[in-house]
């Protein structure tokens, strides 16, 4: 399905985009209970929520030591080997594409970005990024909405606004190759130049990008002009070159005369030639002149592409490198939290046991009518989470969850656990595994 025949159904994601806080206080309010056993609940949430932060601290100290031989802004020196390398760039794509799956983002084929840029529906120019020097893209997006644009048509005498999907984050990933894969002097000398050490990976975090601008993102992508912008200053150069090269063709031949007169290789030249030769020279004056003019142009035009380019990349970078994992732990965090809280409470004060369709269906129902939020729930994740608790059992098709006590009972033994003794395993990287991956 190309981007053009999306339906809005197509666009509905499984990000939550309400502050956790928000929701569980919502939730409070909507549990026909007194308020002892709304405090158990909200109990409850800050339990699920500071078991979860210890999990997921586990997982960022793991991510951080994976990345610290690949971060192209840490100095090389006593490095690991390139066996040591590539087992930690293994672990950090299996690590980061586990947290940002968590933190429901979703992994943008390499189709679907070819056939969003080809429409440009936003700039006329076209973008292009080599990838002769890198070993693996990834684009990964969250949430996306419609949004309107203004478009210039006609020289800029008329504007239409046009409808275009835009991704609320975008996180790139970007393998550099190593030193050996390479061969390429010209190559290496250019990613010199742009301080970008090769075997290591770039990690970068942008906000509201739009679908047709996601080529922007690439870091050695370069503006090419149009053929509009071809035509704009090809013709004129055209029209204006041809007069100044047909002087000069009549009037050449007489110039070099001259020149060989003065350099002692003519005997002699009339007055009407010395004064054609000035002619000459000042046609070919008046050629520089018109070259370096349309070269003028040309930069001018190509300068401000570049400007409109930095500035969607500037304004929109909230994060890179080895500060986005703590952006996206965060947030993974949150997200799997909110699953969670969201499962617990309505199998809790559901009046009967629910199956999985009954308890989606009841969710998204929820959040549509007090949040007016379209969005599908990730019930598997959710369960997930509560069944490793100890939260919910299965009985066939049905689900069941412990009361509130007994929750929280459950709760505070599981957070108990993670600082005994049998628990602290520390993995090959020092940090403390609070629970397994």
């Amino acid at each position: 399905m190309t981007v053009a025949h999306r339906t809005a159904a197509d666009r509905i994601d499984d990000f939550i985009p309400i502050l956790k806080g928000d929701l569980i206080e919502a939730l409070v309010k909507s549990r026909a209970a007194n308020d002892a056993e709304r405090e158990k609940f909200r109990a409850i949430c800050r339990a699920l929520a500071a078991i979860n932060h210890c999990e997921y601290l586990a997982r960022l100290e793991r991510m951080r030591a994976d990345y610290y031989y690949l971060d192209p802004q840490v100095d090389r020196r006593g490095a690991a080997d390139d066996a040591c390398s590539e087992r930690a760039y293994c672990d950090l794509l299996q690590s980061l594409d586990r947290v940002l799956r968590n933190a429901n983002f979703v992994e943008l084929p390499h189709r679907e970005i070819a056939d969003a840029h080809r429409q440009r529906t936003l700039r006329r120019v076209a973008l292009k990024a080599p990838l002769d020097h890198f070993r693996q893209i990834r684009f990964y997006r969250r949430g996306r909405h419609m949004e309107q644009f203004a478009v210039s048509e006609w020289f800029g005498l008329r504007r239409r606004k046009i409808e275009a999907e835009v991704y609320d984050d975008v996180v790139l990933l970007v393998a550099i190759k190593s030193h050996a894969e390479i061969s390429s002097p010209a190559d290496l000398r250019a990613l010199e130049r742009r301080k970008i050490r090769p075997g290591s990976v770039l990690l970068k975090c942008f906000r509201n990008i739009a679908l047709s601008e996601i080529n922007a993102l690439f870091p050695n992508v370069r503006v090419v002009m149009s053929d509009f912008d071809k035509l704009m200053l090809g013709v004129p150069a055209i029209v204006g070159g041809i007069p100044i090269l047909l002087n000069l063709y009549a009037t050449v031949g007489v110039l070099f005369l001259v020149i060989g007169f003065h350099l002692g290789l003519k005997v002699a030249v009339h007055d009407k030639d010395v004064r054609t030769a000035f002619a000459a020279l000042s046609g070919l004056v008046a050629l520089g002149t018109f070259v370096f003019r349309q070269w003028i142009r040309y930069q001018h035009q190509s300068l401000r592409y570049r400007t409109e380019l930095s500035d969607t990349i500037y304004y929109r970078n909230i994060n890179n490198n080895a500060g986005i994992f703590d952006y996206l732990i965060g947030a993974a965090e949150e997200q799997e939290c909110k699953e969670a809280v969201l499962a617990y409470h309505f199998l809790q004060v559901a009046p009967g046991p629910l199956d999985v369709g009954d308890l989606v269906e009841r969710v998204e129902i929820w959040l549509r009518d007090v949040f007016a939020v379209d969005f599908k729930f990730n019930v598997a994740t959710a369960l997930l989470k509560l069944e490793r608790l100890g939260l919910v059992r299965r009985e066939g098709e049905r689900l069941f969850v412990s009361p509130l006590e007994g929750a929280l009972a459950q709760l505070n033994a599981v957070w108990n656990s993670l600082f005994s003794a049998d628990s602290r395993r520390p993995d090959r990287t020092g940090a403390i595994s609070a629970a397994p991956d």
